[in-house]
């Protein structure tokens, strides 16, 4: 078994990361650091509440350290238990520069050891199904696709560090790795961006709103994300050659969490039928609308590729190197930002 332990115990180690750990046979959770409030014991009795970090990494029983705190604290917490001898799956934004997301990279692989991104929004029912009539063919070559994730939130965030004005903090390193690898999973590395970046809520001081365009070859991706969307249109737009598919952002899997269900059995991340989305195709001039089943969304997966690389050497659900293209997306988007002009990659 792969004892594992937490870096932090809020919300992204509660809903995200221990249910999955808990229940997946190949894993035994340890505990997590606690810095001020000790919740997880309540939870996952048995388990360790760690003091400090230093706990975590001098315990030569665990194997998997999951670095789940603010974004500026990932390279020093990830190279901390990589030169500790642990595994790490560390969440996004994976860094907050390209060269501290290389230099992770290549110490992981001088001390042995698998680093991994966690990019749970690969295993949303949304992304999976698109996914799917992709490979089906059903929308043909791409043309245009519009990604959003949009949110209607005029007061900040309980979580501190994602509104103070330090370098991991803001939307775009917050929601924007999620987009930006679901477009890198489609279309691979685009050729450049232009980005606009936005304080769109006057109680905010860093950035709440951005507009990416990624530049392809035959296509374009633009991916936007805010706070201040009061209604939500489809976060899917995806248009080909043959067909289009618009579905609105409606993976179950966080609600689900948040309300303390445990993940696990045949409904597990099935979708309302009325939250379907859209194909729409074009037959000598007569256009045809079907609505699609949604694939079911399961983030468990991810922690099943995290064991099978750990125990039995193969790969990682998300590469170091998928992780440094995303930070690479992101570095230029605010250098477009910053200089207005359109960076390439």
């Amino acid at each position: 078994m792969i004892k594992t332990a937490l870096v932090s115990f809020g919300m992204s180690g509660r809903v995200f990361h221990a249910p999955f750990i808990h229940l997946n046979p190949n894993f035994m959770l340890a505990g997590a650091w606690e810095r001020s409030s000790k919740n997880i014991q309540s939870v996952y009795p048995g388990v360790t509440s760690y003091a400090s970090y230093e706990e975590i990494l001098t315990d030569p029983s665990i194997d998997l350290v999951v670095v789940n705190s603010p974004n500026d604290t990932h390279f020093a917490y990830t190279k901390q238990a990589l030169l500790a001898g642990k595994h790490v799956v560390v969440e996004k934004s994976f860094t907050v520069t390209v060269e501290e997301a290389e230099e992770l990279a290549a110490l992981a692989v001088q001390q042995q050891k698998i680093l991994t991104v966690y990019q749970n929004r690969r295993f949303d029912a949304d992304f999976l199904t698109i996914q799917k009539l992709i490979a089906q063919n059903k929308i043909g070559h791409l043309l245009d696709v519009q990604i959003s994730y949009e949110r209607y939130r005029t007061t900040l965030s309980p979580k501190v560090h994602k509104e103070q004005p330090t370098p991991g903090a803001g939307v775009l390193l917050d929601l924007g790795p999620h987009l930006v690898d679901q477009a890198i999973q489609l279309s691979g590395m685009p050729t450049a961006v232009f980005a606009d970046l936005r304080i769109t809520r006057s109680v905010s001081v860093v950035d709440d709103y951005f507009t990416l365009i990624l530049y392809y070859p035959t296509h374009r991706i633009l991916l936007t994300s805010g706070m201040v969307f009061m209604q939500q249109g489809p976060g899917y737009k995806i248009y080909g050659t043959k067909g289009c598919f618009l579905k609105n952002r409606s993976d179950v899997q966080e609600d689900l969490l948040l309300a303390g269900h445990k993940p696990g059995g045949d409904n597990w991340g099935k979708e309302d039928p009325k939250n379907y989305g859209t194909l729409s195709t074009d037959t000598d001039g007569v256009i045809t609308s079907t609505i699609i089943e949604s694939e079911r969304g399961d983030y468990g997966k991810y922690y099943e590729a995290v064991a099978a690389a750990i125990l039995e050497n193969k790969p990682v659900p998300v590469t170091p190197q998928e992780g440094i293209n995303i930070m690479k997306v992101l570095v230029a988007a605010k250098k477009s930002y910053e200089t207005k002009q359109v960076v390439q990659l």
